[in-house]
């Protein structure tokens, strides 16, 4: 008896690795949608990628591979190529591997309408294969000349990132708005004043803790006479922030939208003081930037240091690690992604996936949720995960530009980047303040 069941286990385990069968899950977890369950196996490749990138950049590693001359004398063809295994050109190429393997799946995915499409049992199903699809990716953009490729993808990098700025925006508004909800809803039903000195409890914090991110910025990144930049962006976008605060409690915004509140706009406010920061981090000025490394620091090709991993960096990778999971893990819930995500309402569904769910708790196994109609739009989530990897890669090289001579420099191109991203952002969540005042016939609920 005791064979059979230890047979079927592994029957049933292949055809979730090496089919389209909704995988098995161990028996004390609780029963998951099949969509969810997908959306996070495809965030764990990511994760992979980026945890071998941090590998890579370890000071170690050069060390350690220069004792295997097998990899780099005989795989590689030279001594010299080891290089591309080493630092910010490592990181290059397994985010570009990382960009192929989900823009390959954003190809794949257009216009899939329900589970009975073919293409969805290669999204829920065959995670061996794709597995070694990506492996198999990666290993080949190791063999990438180095020529031009840095630079190109660099640019491609620039892009990527500031697209992803604004969809981890998107996902703190959503956040917020859920969140400030919730509490509302509970204060409500609660007749408590709890939840509303929560509110403002958070509110406050976060307000307090821009304002003194703003004083650190100037005291920290600009000089008396110099560093006028520095200056310009931390006075304007402290200006931006002070009017989008004010227009989110205007009467006429508060009757058009009455979940809005200060709530929202501290953590707009917040993140925007976040990227104001990260922006100035990369100033090409020594003067007028701390985390610039000194002349004659290690940023040769193969002393790639992990000295680059200043604070802006590690609460970017934090940052980045949250709404990629928010991304995985969002329910029905969050109006403001499945406005992006989501391709068609599914409430016919409702009763059978309710049905599905009791079925599968028994039997410990995920249930597929997406037979008359997705819950998610598969070909946005892997576009967005294309996004979060240009964005995790030049988020590990701290946004540092190759030159001619493949030593990485820090450029005015990521600060405008950035900047641009801040005021992008700030014009984004204006625009879900005054829309519905500007188009009063259309549904923003």
């Amino acid at each position: 008896m005791g064979a059979c069941l230890g047979a079927c286990s592994l029957l049933s385990c292949a055809s979730c690795l090496c089919g389209s069968a909704p995988c098995i899950l161990c028996g004390c977890c609780p029963s998951s949608p099949n969509s969810t369950v997908s959306r996070l196996l495809f965030t764990s490749f990511l994760f992979l990628g980026v945890l071998v990138s941090i590998i890579m950049l370890s000071p170690s590693v050069e060390s350690q591979l220069h004792k295997l001359p097998w990899v780099c004398e005989d795989v590689l063809q030279g001594p010299n190529d080891c290089g591309s295994l080493l630092g910010f050109r490592s990181v290059y190429r397994m985010c570009f591997a990382t960009a192929a393997f989900f823009f390959l799946f954003t190809l794949l995915m257009i216009c899939v309408r329900s589970s009975r499409d073919p293409r969805a049992a290669i999204q829920n199903g065959f995670w061996f294969f794709k597995f070694l699809v990506l492996v198999g990716i990666t290993v080949g953009a190791f063999y990438i000349p180095d020529g031009s490729f840095s630079k190109i993808w660099f640019y491609f990098g620039v892009v990527g990132s500031f697209l992803f700025i604004l969809i981890q925006l998107i996902l703190l508004i959503d956040f917020a708005h859920s969140w400030n909800q919730q509490w509302l809803g509970k204060a409500e039903e609660c007749d408590s004043r709890a939840w509303y000195a929560g509110l403002f409890f958070f509110t406050l914090l976060f307000y307090a803790l821009s304002i003194a991110a703003i004083t650190l910025m100037f005291i920290y990144y600009t000089e008396p006479g110099a560093c006028h930049e520095g200056k310009i962006f931390i006075s304007l976008n402290l200006t931006f922030c002070v009017c989008v605060s004010i227009i989110a409690v205007l009467p006429k915004v508060q009757e058009a939208q009455p979940n809005s509140g200060l709530l929202q706009a501290s953590v707009v406010t917040l993140y925007t003081m976040f990227v104001t920061w990260s922006a100035l981090s990369n100033v090409p000025d020594q003067k007028c930037n701390l985390h610039l490394p000194t002349a004659g620091g290690n940023q040769t090709l193969g002393d790639y240091q992990t000295q680059w991993w200043d604070a802006p960096s590690i609460l970017g990778l934090i940052i980045f690690l949250l709404c990629t999971l928010f991304i995985s893990l969002r329910s029905s819930d969050h109006r403001q992604v499945n406005n992006l995500m989501r391709t068609e309402e599914c409430p016919a569904v409702l009763e059978a996936t309710q049905q599905q769910q009791q079925v599968a708790a028994f039997e410990g196994r995920a249930f597929d949720n997406e037979q008359d109609g997705v819950t998610y739009s598969y070909s946005f989530f892997h576009f967005c995960l294309v996004l979060a990897s240009l964005y995790i890669m030049m988020t590990l090289t701290n946004w540092y530009s190759p030159n001619e001579t493949q030593k990485m420099i820090s450029t005015w191109t990521a600060v405008w980047v950035k900047i641009c991203a801040s005021w992008a952002g700030l014009c984004l969540y204006l625009w879900t303040l005054v829309a519905p005042l500007l188009l009063p016939n259309r549904d923003f609920s």
